[in-house]
């Protein structure tokens, strides 16, 4: 009978991949566990250019566009964005398991059973010195109380169009982060934005957008309002124009299962103001491996202890805690202001605009972003960012548009 492996990563995603991939390159026996590991990802991935990974394979980018948001009027922010070829990152990441020497087995993970154990839908019982929960969103391997709220969600309704169809919109080169303006004609009631990012080639996503919203705001009131602003730029997308359905929790709560480390966004590695994990995922991933090779042979126990301090040191669970208070603010903040919340925030110098987005162990920088946005916002919005530190979690928002 073979050993048990060093490694068993649950979640066959970009980040589980890229995870189970370093592992195995450090010579860790590693098993990559996934339901259903050949099906193809049909999300979109996006992050900031400079965010991404030293190494990773220039035709992993599908484009590059400087960005652009609108509030109440129109700001640059000064770096650019970057749309991932989900089938090329895809296929670097299989090449870089097969190099490895991973093995990628088929299973659906039903929950851990004790330090080192995973018990499969079928029964199954695998074990492993270190065990990763890689599974998304989901978090399939966390443990603890039940939720005591509804989550929080991005939802998103969006259709592809050809460059010059889009032209209306954002011009090519671009990519237009959020266009706040309520040109779906649906005001007074949750706010959204217009997300429009070139996807390589001549095809660009045109997306309505609700950044968070607890529960998510329904994909039909998205959809109508999409059309409906897309209507008033003449825009008529065609009947064939491929969709894209968006829907994940920006509030998932940290994993701290005993003996399982979180890792991608079921550690959660979700920025809440912006959804972004997937390059904090592949770059953090080799680093992980490091201090799951260096320690696992003082034991596995060392191993997880290292492996969690490299996701969450102490500096990144600080603007955790930051960035949650600004989620629930937005939470809690009526629909006529969210708009000009982000006038101030993409008003601010560069530096802590892209320190708030981006820094998730700058704890000094992103005080300094938080001091320097409560300083230029207004009485009323200055309360509405020092309400959430001091009340319980915002309630739920009623169902509709």
């Amino acid at each position: 009978m073979p050993p048990d492996p060093d490694a068993l990563v649950v979640g066959g995603g970009p980040a589980g991949r890229a995870l189970a991939a370093a592992l195995a390159a450090r010579g860790l026996r590693t098993v990559l566990l996934d339901p259903a590991p050949d099906a193809p990802w049909r999300a979109t991935y996006g992050c900031w250019a400079d965010e991404l990974p030293a190494g990773l394979p220039g035709a992993v980018v599908a484009a590059r566009a400087a960005g652009r948001a609108i509030a109440h009027t129109e700001h640059r922010l000064g770096w650019d964005y970057a749309v991932l070829d989900v089938p090329a990152l895809r296929a670097h990441l299989d090449t870089t398991l097969e190099r490895a020497g991973a093995q990628v087995r088929t299973g659906r993970a039903a929950g851990p059973v004790g330090a080192g154990a995973v018990r499969l839908a079928d029964g199954t019982v695998l074990r492993a010195a270190v065990v990763v929960d890689a599974g998304g969103h989901r978090q399939p391997l966390r443990r603890g109380p039940a939720r005591d709220r509804v989550a929080a969600q991005q939802t998103a309704a969006g259709v592809v169009v050809d460059v010059t169809t889009a032209a209306a919109l954002v011009a090519p080169g671009e990519a237009l982060f959020m266009d706040w303006r309520p040109d779906h004609g649906d005001t007074g009631h949750a706010p959204t934005f217009l997300y429009a990012v070139p996807l390589g080639g001549d095809a660009v996503l045109l997306e309505e957008t609700s950044l968070a919203r607890r529960p998510g705001l329904p994909i039909p009131v998205l959809r109508r309002r999409l059309h409906a602003r897309l209507a008033h730029h003449g825009i008529a997308p065609p009947a064939d124009a491929i969709r894209e359905t968006v829907r994940f929790p920006v509030d998932s709560p940290r994993h701290r299962t005993r003996g399982v480390v979180g890792f991608g966004a079921a550690a959660p590695l979700v920025h809440p103001a912006s959804g972004f994990s997937v390059a904090a995922a592949l770059g953090l991933a080799p680093a992980v491996a490091d201090a799951v090779a260096d320690h696992l042979p003082a034991g596995p126990a060392a191993a997880l202890a290292a492996a969690r301090a490299v996701v969450w040191p102490r500096g990144s669970r600080a603007v955790h805690r930051f960035r949650r208070i600004g989620l629930e603010a937005l939470l809690r903040m009526p629909p006529a202001e969210v708009p000009a919340f982000f006038e101030v925030f993409l008003g601010l110098p560069p530096r802590h605009r892209w320190t708030y987005l981006t820094g998730r162990a700058d704890v000094a920088g992103t005080a300094a972003t938080m001091c320097a946005l409560f300083a230029r916002a207004d009485w009323r919005l200055r309360a509405r960012l020092v309400a959430p530190a001091l009340l319980p979690p915002a309630p739920a928002t009623p169902t509709g548009g």
